[in-house]
């Protein structure tokens, strides 16, 4: 398994959701974040003490955006020659399978990967054996 290069350590600048803005007055309404437009919102007009809305600010640093818990930097793959792309970018990137490839190709994938010396991110997905009771 290749070792991922030195890197910066992944610093989120917020890890709460932003709520929706009366969402837990009403169970009708879902927390998940919508921008407010009424013409008197004190959540839009950003009156002091009501709830932040989601803006560019809370994005996080672009060197290490989409960085993975584990260093590298994830390149989705559909096919086994998808995975020779990462020849020579094996210590930045790993491979991470497509949600819709099956089984059989999986393990193409896997086998490919192993090869070039490629991360597989997500390499026990679909992959093993049913377990006979």
């Amino acid at each position: 398994m290749p070792k991922p290069l030195p890197h910066k350590k992944v610093v989120k600048k917020r890890t709460k959701r932003f709520r929706r803005h009366r969402s837990d007055e009403f169970k009708r309404i879902k927390p998940s974040w919508r921008r407010p437009k009424g013409i008197d919102s004190c959540v839009r007009r950003k009156f002091r003490g009501t709830i932040p809305m989601p803006n560019i600010g809370y994005g996080s640093a672009r060197r290490t955006r989409h960085q993975l818990p584990n260093g590298f930097f994830p390149f989705i793959v559909q096919k086994a020659a998808d995975v020779d792309c990462l020849l020579m970018q094996n210590r930045r990137y790993c491979a991470v399978v497509a949600h819709g490839v099956s089984a059989r190709k999986r393990v193409d994938i896997l086998q490919r990967a192993a090869e070039l010396d490629v991360c597989v991110a997500n390499a026990d997905a679909r992959t093993e054996q049913k377990k006979e009771t």
